[in-house]
């Protein structure tokens, strides 16, 4: 498996791409499995090549789309299939108020750019958090949190509303309440065919909660996506490890786009946007800042490893069928 982290050596940037600028912080990196697992029969060139963006989204809506066009235009310059953004690539605002005041519609005009945007690229895209104005708008005043997803024509193929808000109150980060301006979903998305695998959506809060992963991939999914914005406590005790399990229990790709630094006064995001495979390996990472990182989907490897490790053959829902309760 082959993993990109930006700033790679200038011949090789030259032979892949003549005349194109990486952002500043890239770096190659080639990371192994342990020598069992490592029984692909497909050439790494041959592997679909996926894109994981990662920027700081400000309420600035239109400087915000300037920076994701210009990642995925390198994404797509690149080679890779699919382009994932992370959660609220759209915009951060600073209060509730402003969220609301700058949410769109999914047929309004910033969905219609991005839409031509994977059309004149030729590129799948994941739009993992848009901040939609839902047909209950009048009647709820609140949004939802919608991942969004459009294949190469621009055309919307699948779309997943949040289930899971956060409300939380984490020490030293400040309380969140998504739930004061979002509606949660009522549904899961199921899994959606793309060139790199069968992908299955969820959003950032939603990693917690490991029914959600297992429910998709039960379902068919190959990958599992997290767009998010993780804060500056959470991200360094709980990102990585909780992408990982979520990985290897369901024995998935797990591609996180995530938000990165200072968004404005009140709001900063971890960053750290990385890919793991079902082995659960980091196989590609964005270094600081906002940029983009790199990775082939090897989709014969998932298989071996679903064959070697039959944890799905072995489930006992007889035992434990009601997880979703509540602690009692």
């Amino acid at each position: 498996m082959l993993g990109f982290i930006t700033r790679p050596p200038r011949q090789l940037l030259s032979l892949l791409c003549i005349g194109y600028r990486f952002p500043r912080s890239s770096v190659l990196c080639t990371q192994h499995r342990p020598r069992a697992m490592a029984v692909s029969s497909s050439t790494s060139w041959e592997l679909p090549l996926v894109a994981v963006c990662q920027v700081t989204s400000t309420p600035n809506k239109k400087e915000n789309f300037k920076t994701c066009a210009e990642l995925v235009l390198e994404a797509a310059r690149l080679g890779a299939c699919l382009a994932f953004l992370p959660e609220a690539f759209d915009f951060i605002a600073r209060n509730p108020a402003e969220t609301l005041q700058l949410s769109e519609p999914l047929d309004g005009d910033l969905m219609e750019r991005y839409s031509q945007l994977a059309r004149e690229c030729g590129i799948w895209l994941s739009l993992g958090g848009f901040h939609e104005r839902g047909q209950d708008w009048e009647q709820t005043q609140k949004i939802y949190n919608c991942h969004v997803l459009l294949n190469n024509k621009g055309l919307v193929v699948a779309q997943y509303r949040k289930t899971h808000l956060c409300d939380v109150e984490i020490p030293g980060q400040g309380p969140m309440r998504e739930s004061n301006s979002t509606m949660p979903g009522r549904t899961l998305e199921p899994p959606i065919s793309t060139p790199a695998g069968k992908v299955g959506l969820a959003i950032c809060y939603d990693m917690r909660f490991p029914e959600l992963s297992l429910k998709l991939a039960q379902a068919g999914a190959e990958i599992l996506t997290y767009p998010s914005a993780f804060g500056s406590v959470t991200g360094p005790a709980h990102w990585e490890v909780l992408l990982r399990a979520r990985a290897i229990e369901s024995q998935c790709y797990v591609i996180a786009a995530a938000q990165c630094g200072r968004h404005h006064e009140t709001r900063a995001s971890y960053g750290h946007s990385m890919v793991v495979d079902p082995w659960g390996t980091v196989v590609a990472r964005c270094s600081e800042g906002p940029g983009l990182c790199l990775a082939r989907i090897d989709l014969n490897f998932l298989r071996q490893m679903r064959q070697h490790l039959p944890v799905f053959q072995h489930r006992r829902p007889d035992l434990y069928g009601s997880l979703g309760q509540p602690l009692s």
